[in-house]
C-alpha cells in the first residue's frame, strides 16, 4: 500500500526507531494525507524532548521527495529561523507570507489579506502555542490572525493547513489557552475536520539531558499531575544553579563560548530585564554611553514606516532583535530623546537607518503606554496646528519621523513572551520574587516556555533551595 511505503519513506528521513506516540503520530498523519479532505487539518502537539522537531523534519523531507509542495511558517522571525534550521528548508513568519501591504494612496502602514495562488500544498505552522485571534492587530487584514491564516490557506485549492505546537508553553497574553492548538475550538469556528496526534513519551536521548529533563518535571506541575517534584542539576552537564554573585562570571562566559547573540537572560518582568541589561552593558561589556554601537536591541511594537525605502522589509516587527551598527545625530523633542540609527535586523540582510526613541530602553512598561502615546501625538499634533483640518493633521502626524521612531529595549535580557518561539544555546532563567500563592499554573508554564529556549546550558539564578531535590535522592521522572 502507499500509505505504507510513505511511512518507510518518512522512516528514512527519521534518525531513531519511532516510539510508541510518534508511530500513532505518523500514521494519523499519513491518514490525514491520503484520505485528501479539502475541508481538514492536522495538529501535532508535543512536548520538550518528545521528538517532535525530528518526526516533522521527516514528515517535511518526505513529502518533498515526492515533489510535493509544502510552506513553512512560524509566528515570529526567531521561531522561523529556528523551524528553517531543524527542517532544513526555506521558513517564513505568518505575516510576510499572507499579508500584502496596501498603496501609499490606499493606505501606508495597512496591510491586507493577500491572495493565495497556491494549490496542492501543505502549510505546516510551528509555534502554533503563540498564534492569537483577539482582534488586537488592526493594521492587519482582519485583526485576527488564526482567522486569516484559515482564511488564506483555504481559499487555495485543495491547501491543507498543520499544526505545530506545545500545549505546555505560555498561550497567547490574556489566553488561557492556545486557540490553535485546541481541536474543539477549530471545529466551533471553521466547521473543518481536525485529525490530531500527541507527543508523550520522552526520548531516550532527551533524557540525558538535563534541559529536558528539567522542562518534564516542571511540566508535571502544570496539570496538577504531581504535588512536589524538585529540579535537578547533579549528573547533568548542561544545568547550573547560581546565585547573583556568580551571574556576571557565568554570562561573561557564555559571551565567550557562544556569543552575544545566543545567550539571553529570561525574565519575569520588563523592570528585571531593565536591572539585567543594565548590569550586563555596564559590568560585562563596559558600555559608557546610554546607547551604543555593537548594542543589541529588540523592536517592541511593530512599525510600518521605515520598511518602505528597502525591498525585502515590508514592516518591522514587534519582537525583532537587531544589532546597532552606528549611532548618528540625536535629538531631543516632543518630551522624548531619539538617536538616529543603523541597524542589522537579525532577519534580513540589509542594513537600515532609522530613528530609535531611547526613552523606551529604561522604562519599566512593554513599550509607551496608552496615556504616553497619547500625549506624545497630541505633542507632535501641535506643530501642525496651521492645518485646519483635523484629517489632515492626523496625516501630518502620521509622516512625522519622530513619531514614527522604532520603540526598543536592549535585548541582553528579555521577558520570557517576548523571548517564546526562539532558542540560544545558553539561557539563564531569573525567577524573580515569588511566593508560594504565585506559583500557580500559569507561572509553571512560564518557567516551563523559559526552560525550553535552552539548546546547550540552562542557569536557574537564584532559585530557593526547595526547587531542587536533594543530591542523593534519585527520582526517575523521564522513564
Amino acid at each position: 500500500m502507499i500509505e505504507k511505503h510513505f511511512e518507510e519513506i518518512i522512516l528514512k528521513y527519521f534518525d531513531f526507531e519511532f516510539s510508541p506516540t510518534q508511530k500513532k503520530a505518523a500514521n494519523e498523519f499519513i491518514r490525514f494525507f491520503f484520505e485528501r479532505e479539502e475541508e481538514s487539518l492536522f495538529i501535532l502537539k508535543g512536548f520538550a524532548g518528545t521528538g517532535k522537531t525530528s518526526l516533522v523534519s521527516a514528515i517535511v523531507n518526505a513529502l518533498l521527495s515526492f515533489d510535493y509542495k509544502v510552506v513553512l511558517l512560524a509566528p515570529t522571525g526567531r521561531a522561523a529561523k529556528v523551524f528553517s534550521a531543524y527542517v532544513g528548508q526555506s521558513a517564513f513568519t505568518i505575516h510576510k507570507k499572507i499579508y500584502r501591504q496596501k498603496s501609499a494612496t490606499e493606505g501606508e502602514g495597512i496591510f491586507d489579506l493577500g491572495f493565495n495562488g497556491g494549490a496542492n500544498t501543505l502549510f505546516f505552522v510551528d509555534e502554533a502555542s503563540m498564534i492569537a485571534n483577539a482582534g488586537e492587530e488592526s493594521n492587519f487584514g482582519s485583526g485576527r490572525l488564526l482567522d486569516d491564516l484559515m482564511e488564506y490557506v483555504y481559499n487555495g485549492r485543495n491547501n491543507r493547513l498543520v499544526l505545530i505546537g506545545d500545549m505546555a508553553q505560555l498561550p497567547p497574553v490574556g489566553l488561557e489557552i492556545s486557540p490553535a492548538l485546541d481541536p474543539q475550538q477549530l471545529r466551533s469556528l471553521y466547521h473543518i475536520k481536525v485529525y490530531e496526534a500527541m507527543l508523550t513519551d520522552v526520548m531516550r536521548q532527551a533524557r540525558q539531558s538535563g534541559i529536558l529533563y528539567n522542562a518534564t518535571v516542571i511540566r508535571q506541575h502544570i496539570g496538577g499531575s504531581v504535588v512536589e517534584c524538585a529540579l535537578r542539576i547533579a549528573g547533568f552537564p548542561d544545568v547550573y544553579r547560581i546565585n547573583g554573585g556568580e551571574l556576571l562570571e557565568a554570562i561573561e562566559d557564555c559571551y565567550g563560548k557562544y556569543g552575544v547573540d545566543e545567550t539571553i537572560v529570561v525574565c519575569r518582568s520588563n523592570k528585571r530585564a531593565n536591572r539585567f541589561n543594565e548590569g550586563i552593558r555596564r559590568t560585562i561589556l563596559y558600555r559608557e554611553e546610554d546607547f551604543c554601537s555593537g548594542d543589541r536591541i529588540m523592536v517592541v511594537k511593530n512599525n510600518y514606516y521605515w520598511g518602505k525605502d528597502y525591498e525585502h522589509i515590508d514592516f518591522i516587527a514587534n519582537g525583532d532583535i537587531a544589532t546597532v551598527n552606528r549611532v548618528g545625530k540625536r535629538a531631543e523633542i516632543y518630551g522624548y530623546h531619539f538617536a538616529r540609527t543603523t541597524l542589522s535586523i537579525d532577519s534580513y540582510e540589509e542594513e537600515i537607518n532609522v530613528w530609535v526613541m531611547l526613552d523606551t530602553l529604561i522604562s519599566d512598561a512593554p513599550a509607551l503606554t496608552y496615556e504616553e502615546s497619547r500625549n506624545f501625538y497630541n505633542r507632535i499634533e501641535a506643530d501642525y496646528a496651521e492645518w485646519t483640518s483635523r484629517r489632515k493633521r492626523f496625516e501630518k502626524v502620521r509622516e512625522n519621523e519622530f513619531f514614527n521612531a522604532l520603540q526598543i529595549k536592549f535585548a541582553y535580557a528579555v521577558t520570557c513572551h517576548k523571548a517564546q518561539g526562539g532558542q540560544w544555546d545558553a539561557v539563564f532563567v531569573d525567577q524573580g520574587w515569588i511566593t508560594e500563592e504565585r506559583m500557580t499554573g500559569e507561572y509553571w508554564r512560564w518557567l516551563y516556555t523559559a526552560v525550553t529556549r535552552a539548546r546547550k546550558r540552562l542557569y536557574f539564578i537564584n532559585f530557593k533551595p526547595e526547587f531542587f531535590e536533594e543530591e542523593e535522592k534519585i527520582d526517575k521522572i523521564c522513564e
